[in-house]
Parts: C-alpha cells; structure tokens; sequence
C-alpha cells in the first residue's frame, strides 16, 4: 500500500457521496451550546457519533464532564501504537452557534446538509463539524490502507468553543498526561483565500473593554441647558479620538507591537488580500501605514470600537445624556503583553485631560490569549512540504490567525507546538445564517490530510525534546 493509495481511498469517499452522508449525520445533531436545553445534544455527539467513528478505529475513549459549570462535556480518544513513536494530538469542537433558523435563504434548514452546486450548507459545515470531520476520516483512510498510523494519536473533541470553552485550561491541565503529545495537528477558521491552502501555527487575543462616561441622573433640556453642561458624548468622542486618529491609525503606541519580527515579515511577504465578491471591499489608507494589508491582520495590533451609546439613538430627544459609552476592542499578537493595556489606556486618558473617563474589561472579552509556532520552525516547513507534494500547490504559512482560538489551551498550557490547516474560507457565514462549505476545500482537506498523516507516520521530523514553541 502507498501513499497514492489513501489519497485514491478519501478521494473515492469523497466523490462517493459517502463523505456528505457522514457529514449530514453530524449536522443534524442540534449542538448549540449557547442554549443550556442543548446539553444532552453536546453529549450524545460525542457518545453516539464520534466516540463510535473512533472505537471502529482502535480508539479507547474517556468522556468527561466539564470542570466549569455551564461548560460542554470533553471526548479523549487515544491510539497508542509504540511509546518510541511521536503523538499528535488532534482537536475539534462539536458545539456550532445557534441555527437561526427562519433566517436562512431559500428557507434551508440549518440542521439538514444540502448541497447546491459548490456549496454545501449546513450549520457547522465549516465550523466545525466539517473540518474535524476531515481530519477523522484521513486518519481512518491511512489505519484502513496500512494498518497502522505509524505514529500515537490523541483526539480531543470539546463542546464549548462557541461559548468561549469554559474549562479547557483547566481540562488540559489536569489531564495532561493523557493530552501529552509532540505536536498539535487541527483544523479551524479559514484560510487566506478559497484557492489558496493555508497553514496557520497560532492565533491573535482579543480584550474587550468599555469606555465610560457619567456625569449625572437623567437628562436635561438641551435648550436651557446646552452649553452649561459638560456632554458625555463630545467628551467620549474626543477620548476616542485622540487615541485612533480618523484613518484608524494607533496613537497610544504602547498598545501597538514595538516591532514586527523578521520571520512573521517574512512569511507574510508577497501575500495579498482579495476579497471574494460577497465580501467588503479593503480600505487602503486604514489602519498601522506602512503595512500591507496582510501584515495589519496577521502581524500587528488593532484597535477596534464596536459599539457606541448615548442618549436614545432610536427615539432621540432634546436633552443632553447623562452617559456615554463605548464598547472596544484590542486585538493583539504575542509581541505586546494584553495585561499592559488597561494601564497604557488609563495613563494616556489621564494625560490628556480626560480623568472622567471610566475604562474597564469587559465580561465579553475572550479567554483565549495569543499565541504563535514561529512561520520558519522546521515542523511548519515539513507540513508545507507535506501539503505542496498533495496538492501540487505551496500553502500560505500565516504566523497566526487574526481570529482567536482556545489554541493557548495547547500551546502554553501543554506546551506543545501548534499547527492548524483550516478547510473553509472566509466567506463561509460561518456565524451567520446560510453557513457553507465549498466543496473543492473538502475534498481537498481530505487529500491534505491524508497526505500529511501518512507522511508524519513515515518521516516525523522531531520529537519533543527537540523543539519546543518559539514564541
């Protein structure tokens, strides 16, 4: 048996038909986790779909509660084929966010896959019940061709992503000797582009805060007392500008990186943003100057305001609000420390003669901080090599994602490096009404993975002790 040989097996599952029933199975499970009457959904996917697909795959199981309450349960399954041989860890999440249903076009269901021409609708399609999918069924394809992965695998299926994945830190450190591994090998989030295969090796944090301004009880009469009284909307408005101007730019340095470094520029070099047509176009004088728009996303730091309040935006009336509000964010790299903040944003407001502005973090901020594997690490150039010898195409090689992921869960917890071949795209919807996959990106996720495990059972490149994460 060959290599070409579990290519030509997923290719077959794929072309089938096989691998959509299998995938339809999943969709249909309800596993919204933000809806707490969902629980016994969260639990019966991983006891009587995927605990099952594993057993069949010479997988012994533990399923755990969650050690937070409100948390979805975890699935450890484990194949143990030689202590002398390197383990993987694999992860996924079973929970999608809610189905919306009503709202979908052409009235789809969101728990029913359907298929119209490349598009393959279905509420975790790409997130992320497709793409543990893929990377379960291209460890099968390579056990079933040669009997063996020539390698130790531990799955690890969690069913709180959605809901920021209460316990996991904790999850991974209590059970880490069951969770040790050499490397992690996952799938989630989308690549560059739909053509273009990716690697991402981390992940960017967000903090989320209010800026706050009270002044007083209620309103008052804008026309007895406009311009006596100080308005909280002017002076949250000014606070916010001075400290982004009005292209976006950082000018509170301290929140920025202090520097880019060489092997991120590097691997960023040469990579260019297209949208697809269903998506907004770039502004190209927005943001850090001198950046390219790939740089902005995956390489530096951004300031963002996602909400603003004063007064009654829908019924407006004449008086001055006692309060302001804003809702912001920082999303962050491993190259600032996200503690340093709050504090760089309080002395910054005080020193401009904005003491009445009140900062604090909000409880929407992710749990979740940054991390990165170094773009130039050796086991990022095997599975690049890996992916170009599948697919006949070099992957982009993102430093990190500009999203976040519980991936700080396996990198500083477990200590383990990390690499992610995402199998969806941006314009997915993954969060939104009408979800989809594109089916050319699953079948070849099925191809790449199946290329890559059965390489990593033939010429893993490292063992622990010899590289550790970098950064």
């Amino acid at each position: 048996m060959t290599r070409q040989s579990v290519l030509d097996s997923l290719a077959q599952h794929f072309d089938s038909g096989r691998f959509f029933e299998e995938l339809g199975r999943r969709v249909a499970f309800r596993t919204e986790s933000q809806i707490p009457e969902s629980a016994p959904y969260l639990r019966s996917y991983l006891t009587d779909e995927i605990g099952p697909e594993l057993e069949a795959m010479g997988y012994t199981l533990e399923l755990y509660d969650n050690p937070v309450e409100g948390g979805g349960p975890f699935l450890i399954g484990r194949r143990l084929e030689d202590p002398e041989f390197p383990t993987v860890l694999t992860y996924g999440h079973g929970d999608v966010i809610r189905g919306l249903e009503g709202r979908w076009d052409e009235d789809r269901d969101p728990w029913t896959l359907e298929l119209a021409g490349e598009r393959v609708y279905g509420r975790g399609v790409a997130d992320n019940k497709g793409q543990h999918s893929i990377n379960l069924r291209a460890l099968r394809a390579v056990i079933e061709t040669q009997g063996n992965l020539g390698f130790n695998s531990t799955v690890l299926l969690e069913t709180s992503e959605e809901i920021g994945s209460p316990g996991i830190h904790e999850f991974c450190d209590a059970h880490r000797d069951a969770l040790t591994a050499d490397l992690l090998i996952a799938s989630d989030g989308p690549r560059l582009a739909h053509d273009q295969p990716t690697l991402f090796m981390g992940t960017r944090g967000a903090l989320n805060f209010d800026m706050t301004v009270t002044l007083r009880e209620g309103g008052h009469h804008s026309g007895n007392w406009g311009g006596l009284l100080s308005n909280p909307g002017i002076i949250l408005a000014n606070a916010l500008a001075s400290i982004a101007d009005a292209h976006g730019h950082v000018k509170v340095r301290s929140l920025m990186p202090e520097h880019m470094p060489n092997s991120v520029r590097a691997a960023l070099a040469g990579i260019e943003i297209h949208p697809s047509p269903d998506e907004p176009e770039i502004d190209p004088g927005w943001g850090e100057p001198g950046l390219t728009p790939a740089e902005k996303v995956y390489g530096w730091n951004t300031f963002e305001v996602l909400a603003l309040h004063a007064g009654n935006p829908e019924n407006p009336v004449n008086a001055i609000p006692p309060a302001a509000s804003a809702h912001c964010q920082i999303r962050y790299t491993v190259d600032r420390d996200p503690e340093s903040f709050l504090p760089a944003l309080r002395e910054h407001l005080d020193a401009h003669g904005f003491p009445q502005v009140h900062v604090a973090r909000s409880r929407a901020t992710s749990p979740w901080a940054a991390t990165r594997l170094d773009p130039a690490h050796p086991w990022v150039e095997w599975a690049a090599d890996s992916i170009e010898k599948t697919l006949g195409v070099r992957p982009v090689r993102l430093p990190n994602l500009g999203g976040s992921l519980p991936n700080d869960a396996f990198a500083n917890v477990l200590g383990l490096p990390t690499i992610y071949v995402p199998h969806s795209y941006p314009g997915c919807s993954q969060h939104a009404p009408n979800e989809h996959g594109l089916a050319p990106i699953l079948r070849e996720g099925l191809l790449a993975m199946g290329g890559l495990f059965w390489d990593m059972g033939k010429s893993f490149p490292a063992r622990r002790t010899d590289s550790r994460r970098t950064s």
